[in-house]
């Protein structure tokens, strides 16, 4: 696998991870993680922040120790500015503030949900562009907690599409949002889905570091963007 390199320099290097790997090495250490394709090729790496296995987009990690003090004290803060794109089910309102503290389920391993003796989290959002059944949202997390996009979304009753934890985990087909014209391709036995992971996609991120101004935009990856370029042409509201 090819590491997509946004940015590096002495102290950090920035990353647009694709969805399906990992941000760090499992316990089991068997899979693939951006973090283990670092070590192997500049040594020491230190993890900042991490995105979700399923969810794509900007990660930075640190180049050495002082760095990643620094770079974890502005991510534990909120100075920085870090938004996502996110297609969700139904009809938010146009913007909004989700203020709800998010603790791990006693029960549901990995699961997270909202609970008032939680830690407190602050996510604010604004829809980009309304479709029949979804919305494309800019989401801008004022807290780093974990799956924290996810679980504010289906508590305003709006899961990211095809969330298998927080929504319905349906995957999203072409034949769903082109019924009218939908064809399934002769050299096809059944249709392959347009979105198989949650549609989740770290966008921006702006920060202050080292006295320097930074700002990294990851593109769409290629199944978010072509879900986006099909509900443009035949789903819009």
């Amino acid at each position: 696998m090819i590491l997509d390199i946004l940015f590096e320099d002495q102290d950090m290097i920035v990353i647009n991870k694709p969805a399906g790997v990992l941000s760090i090495p499992d316990r089991f250490g068997k899979e693939l993680s951006i973090k283990s394709l670092l070590q192997a090729k500049f040594g020491n790496i230190f993890t900042v922040h991490r995105l979700d296995q399923a969810t794509s987009g900007l990660i930075i990690f640190a180049k050495n120790a002082e760095a990643h003090k620094a770079l974890s004290i502005l991510f534990e803060g909120r100075t920085i500015e870090k938004k996502y794109l996110g297609l969700v089910m139904g009809r938010p309102e146009q913007s909004g503030t989700i203020e709800a503290a998010i603790m791990e389920h006693p029960i549901k391993k990995g699961q997270m949900y909202v609970h008032v003796k939680g830690k407190a989290a602050l996510t604010t959002y604004e829809v980009v562009t309304y479709y029949k059944r979804y919305a494309l949202v800019s989401f801008q997390i004022h807290t780093g907690r974990t799956h924290q996009i996810r679980v504010h979304a289906k508590q305003i009753g709006h899961p990211i599409v095809a969330d298998e934890i927080y929504g319905d985990g349906e995957k999203l087909l072409l034949s769903s949002i082109k019924k009218k014209n939908f064809k399934l391709s002769k050299s096809e036995d059944e249709e392959k889905p347009l979105l198989a992971r949650h549609a989740l996609h770290a966008h921006t991120l702006k920060l202050v570091f080292n006295e320097k101004e930074y700002a990294f935009e990851a593109p769409l990856p290629k199944d978010l963007a072509a879900t986006i370029k099909q509900l443009d042409k035949w789903h819009t509201a």
